[in-house]
């Protein structure tokens, strides 16, 4: 079951990666001058970015007893911290590359923040 998930996902993204990359081929230039279409075009690596990290928090582990010094916690408590600062600082440059450093240091530095104290 889950070999055949995988290939069912793979090809759907697949598709769907190759449906948009055809897609401004097949569109009038016109409407690809909108700018509705500009403002998507410019937002959607970030929008891409926060589901991919919001999908991947770790709050499964958690549960009603868990102490403030668990790794559990302050694994999610430096994701969400991170996730915070990364959007901060695309809405301050509008650079996807920085965002991902600052989050990637980020993350790691919340986390040995957590740990010292």
């Amino acid at each position: 079951m889950t070999s055949s998930y995988l290939i069912i996902a793979t090809f759907a993204m697949a598709t769907v990666t190759f449906v948009t990359r055809a897609l401004p081929a097949l569109i009038p230039k016109k409407l690809l001058d909108t700018p509705w279409l500009h403002r998507l075009n410019e937002s959607l690596p970030l929008s891409v970015m926060v589901l991919l990290i919001l999908t991947s928090l770790s709050y499964q582990g958690l549960s009603e007893n868990i102490g403030l010094n668990s790794a559990e916690l302050h694994l999610l408590m430096a994701q969400i911290g991170a996730l915070l600062l990364v959007l901060f600082v695309y809405h301050i440059s509008r650079q996807l590359l920085v965002s991902m450093i600052v989050g990637i240091a980020a993350i790691n530095g919340f986390l040995w923040l957590l740990a010292s104290f």
